[in-house]
């Protein structure tokens, strides 16, 4: 069966992105816009693109990418983990690439919630001695 392009959801913290990856080159989109439209900090390119760079592949696919909730950082991150599992689907030589780049371990770390009584997670109120 030949698709057109192939389609992911993957998360981190609370950001949630839904990838369609194609093979061709075109421009790659995130929210209908372009990357560099979207994403303002540069350090978060190198995170975006970097499945696609260690695969060597960089020109030959695209993306378009549908992103929610949290912050750039956990989106650029939710899209990299999208589009390593796409490469990996893809080709098993992809998989093995990105496997011992561990691309492919979702980061499971959220925010701890806070707890009744104190003033946030974990922090309490002072304790006087006297």
């Amino acid at each position: 069966m030949n698709k057109w392009y192939d389609f992911s959801i993957w998360k981190r913290k609370t950001a949630t992105a839904q990838i369609k990856l194609f093979e061709w080159n075109k421009e790659s989109t995130i929210n209908g816009k372009k990357v560099w439209e979207y994403i303002t900090r540069e350090d978060l390119f190198d995170v975006i693109f970097a499945p696609l760079k260690v695969c060597k592949v960089k020109d030959n696919f695209f993306f378009e990418v549908e992103v929610v909730w949290s912050g750039i950082s956990a989106q650029a991150q939710a899209i990299r983990h999208g589009l390593s599992r796409s490469l990996a689907w893809k080709q098993d030589t992809f998989k093995k690439i990105l496997k011992s780049a561990w691309f492919l371990t979702r980061d499971s770390r959220v925010v701890e919630r806070k707890k009744p009584g104190k003033h946030k997670a974990r922090k309490w109120i002072q304790w006087s001695k006297r």
